[in-house]
């Protein structure tokens, strides 16, 4: 029997692995492998980089989920060889050569838009770069909307930037071409139009798109059913 996949869990922007923890809990409770590796954030071709160094490093075949900008890793980083599936949770699927800002740019924008931050910072190239954060005092109701209040303001203050340039540069392979895909919507997102969701799924012909009435952080939210699209896309691909 082959080995069953290694589910590799790949956060997204102003969060960071431990934003996957109540289902990292019921993964675990049930036996599955799994592991939460960090994202930099400092471009998507060196975050798809790294993602796919892990991955390859990971002796069988690999599930990888990405939530939100980490859909748009997941998409680069998904041509490693072992990669089985991908599992977009509230995320982005981005074509090859399109980028974050062009996706998004061809819906109307979500309630984060006006709440970004910019913040420059040191680059060994002597150009600052630009971190993108949300403001602490928005980020509780748009990006951690349906989170116990104090758990929110916690995030809030903690959260990990994205580097603007991330936003502009295009994903050099679109994996979901050539892998099988599962995705979810979330509904009630403020931080993703979920249009946007669902186009990017609809467009990578995913072979289950699950629709829930959750806002960005759906694995806080509703875990339960975020395991069971995981789980359920293990099952397609025994």
């Amino acid at each position: 029997m082959p080995p069953a996949p290694t589910i590799v869990l790949v956060h997204g922007a102003f969060a960071d692995a431990s934003s996957w923890h109540p289902v990292i809990e019921r993964l675990l409770a049930r036996g599955y492998p799994v592991l939460a590796p960090p994202v930099a954030g400092r471009s998507l071709a060196a975050d798809a980089a790294y993602i796919a160094s892990f991955v390859e490093r990971i002796d069988g075949p690999v599930l990888l989920a990405g939530h939100s900008y980490g859909g748009a890793v997941i998409t680069v980083a998904g041509a490693a060889d072992n990669v089985a599936g991908l599992v977009y949770v509230s995320g982005y699927a981005l074509e090859e050569g399109e980028s974050l800002g062009q996706l998004q740019g061809s819906f109307p924008d979500s309630d984060l838009a006006a709440h970004l931050v910019y913040t420059p910072y040191p680059t060994d190239t002597g150009e600052p770069g630009t971190d993108v954060t949300v403001d602490p005092t928005a980020f509780p109701e748009i990006f951690a909307a349906g989170l116990d209040p104090r758990t929110a303001r916690v995030l809030a203050v903690s959260q990990r930037p994205l580097s603007a340039a991330a936003f502009g540069e295009p994903a050099t392979v679109a994996a979901w071409k050539t892998t099988p895909g599962w995705g979810i919507v979330s509904t009630a997102d403020r931080t993703i139009n979920p249009e946007v969701e669902r186009f990017g799924y609809r467009r990578a012909a995913l072979r289950r798109i699950v629709e829930v009435d959750a806002p960005h952080l759906v694995m806080h939210t509703h875990p339960d059913e975020v395991v069971g699209v995981i789980t359920g896309a293990l099952d397609d691909l025994a």
